[in-house]
């Protein structure tokens, strides 16, 4: 049945699909990605062969790593209940694949009966051409359509797919784009240009991570004149695979709270970063004393809720504002968001989890993990108010719903959005760093024997098991001033990963301190 399966041996290691699809050492992925092409044609034909997505990227991971994962029609993450069926194929011996897939096809009953539609691409990973060989074959013996995208980054990949799947008609109000690299360039360009102008005179300096961001950020100054937004790249080599997310990107930035070694920042000057496959954003600068501020993921939601909803006020609309974190959110963050009279909704970690929430909760819904990863959606209640809308509010409105990637978090939209607000707002850096002062903080992991017998609820804010040690996480909190510490497994590793804050770095020390007393006895 599969002509190719062959070429694809699995390997003995075992796979799991989780937040970010499959993701590991690029020499152990290639069975892997080539059974994700058997499946996302599946998939299609389920959907009755509306168009599917694969991306192939590791993100912010090393450059030995690489990944892959399915994107559903509508430019959101695989449907959730496929995670599971993804890996069921994955880790199936290569005697029992087509078993396993035969299986995994009925339970599912395809009532499409054509071959499907796949679209994919990659980041500027050395591994990424080989994998995107064995994703192929897939499709080849699915005998699926198969839409090579060629470099993208992930968002572009999610954009694309969502297009595909869109009316054609730029009249319909579920027209989303034109599905191609210059229809997402310019619908942004377009949407900046009517928020901001044309002599708008802003600039920004973009660290790529040595990723695909950077020709991407290169193409994108293209669309935009320079008198409106001057864009200058930066950790931008992409030939030398090595560089790519090393001591540079968003990931490096918020993890060490300092810039990449490649920058000298300006005083009172506004910097972002990418990850490898920007759909992560973190800004940052320094102030006159040369001190460094990052502005990460929380301050971004901070700060696009709050114009967001001047803007729905302004336009005199009834529409639902509200913000969606995780635990790793600092709490001064979500006591300012509540501040500016928005509810504020708390889920597991993982987009995908904050991207339902945000869907479901909220008609104009802000979510950003503290990584940087995140965007704004907005329900079709309120994009038919803002297309309706004669205000000016309502027009900007209009205008970052088409600015903003409602599909996923979006290095570019996200950050022309900011500088969007930032402009409209007349605001310095420092101006949105002083909304809130952040608590001390830190995230520290531990390696343990079983990391399965840490089970969370409340959003993973407490424990239920082991039993009795979030009873001392509690006491150990209740010890300082704005004390709080939580534990969770990682999905990934044999570590649980600790996040504590409070009112000052010796408080902070002295609660990390504590809790990692009562962990203990589960270290390996």
């Amino acid at each position: 049945m599969f002509a190719h399966a062959h070429a694809h041996p699995k390997p003995a290691n075992t796979f799991a699909y989780g937040t970010a699809g499959f993701r590991t050492k690029a020499d152990l992925l290639d069975s892997v990605v080539y059974r994700t092409g058997l499946l996302a044609a599946l998939r299609s034909a389920v959907l009755g062969g509306q168009t599917v997505g694969v991306m192939v990227t590791a993100s912010h991971n090393p450059p030995a790593d690489n990944g892959v994962k399915i994107v559903d029609p509508l430019g959101n993450m695989m449907d959730q209940a496929w995670e599971a069926l993804a890996t069921q194929l994955a880790n199936a011996p290569d005697s029992e694949l087509e078993a396993t897939f035969e299986a995994i096809k009925a339970q599912v009953q395809p009532t499409y009966t054509g071959a499907g539609s796949v679209v994919f691409a990659r980041d500027t990973r050395a591994s990424g051409p080989a994998l995107i060989a064995a994703l192929k074959d897939g499709l080849a013996d699915m005998g699926a359509t198969a839409i090579d995208m060629g470099l993208q980054t992930t968002p572009q990949l999610h954009y694309v797919t969502r297009c595909l799947n869109s009316p054609t008609d730029a009249a319909d109000a579920a027209y989303f784009g034109q599905p191609t690299e210059e229809g997402y360039f310019a619908k942004l360009a377009a949407a900046f240009g009517a928020i901001v102008g044309d002599t708008a005179g802003i600039a920004i300096t973009i660290d790529a991570a040595n990723g695909v961001g950077a020709p991407k950020a290169k193409l994108l100054a293209e669309h935009i004149p320079a008198a409106a937004l001057a864009i200058t790249v930066v950790n931008d080599d992409t030939a030398n695979c090595d560089v790519l997310n090393s001591r540079c990107g968003a990931d490096y930035v918020k993890t060490t709270i300092s810039p990449p070694p490649a920058l000298t920042l300006v005083p009172n000057t506004l910097y972002c970063s990418f990850d490898g496959d920007a759909d992560r954003i973190v800004f940052y600068y320094a102030d006159a004393a040369g001190a460094f501020h990052l502005l990460d993921g929380d301050r971004i939601a901070a700060l696009a809720t709050k114009y967001l909803k001047q803007l729905v006020a302004e336009a005199g609309l009834d529409l639902a504002v509200g913000v969606v974190q995780t635990a790793y959110a600092n709490g001064n963050s979500t006591t300012a968001i509540g501040a500016l009279g928005v509810n504020v909704t708390c889920t597991p970690t993982g987009v995908k989890h904050l991207h339902k929430a945000a869907h479901e909760n909220y008609d104009v819904g802000v979510y950003f993990e503290a990584n940087g990863h995140g965007t704004v959606l907005f329900s079709d209640r309120a994009l038919a108010a803002f297309r309706a809308a004669d205000a000016p509010a309502g027009r900007l409105l209009h205008s970052f719903g088409e600015l903003i990637n409602q599909t996923v978090g979006d290095s570019v939209s996200d950050m022309l959005m900011v500088l969007a607000i930032l402009h409209k707002l007349g605001w310095a850096p420092g101006d949105w760093d002083a909304m809130y002062t952040d608590l001390p903080n830190t995230i520290r992991k531990m390696e343990v024997a079983d990391r399965t017998i840490f089970k969370t609820t409340n959003a993973e804010r407490q424990l239920v098991a082991p039993e009795g040690l979030q009873a001392k996480i509690d006491a150990a909190n209740a010890a300082y001033p704005a004390g709080r510490c939580f534990v969770r497994a990682s999905g990934t590793e044999d570590v649980i990963r600790v996040y504590a804050e409070a009112a000052t770095d010796a408080d902070l020390a002295a609660l990390v301190a504590n809790v990692f007393d009562a962990l203990q006895p589960y270290k390996a």
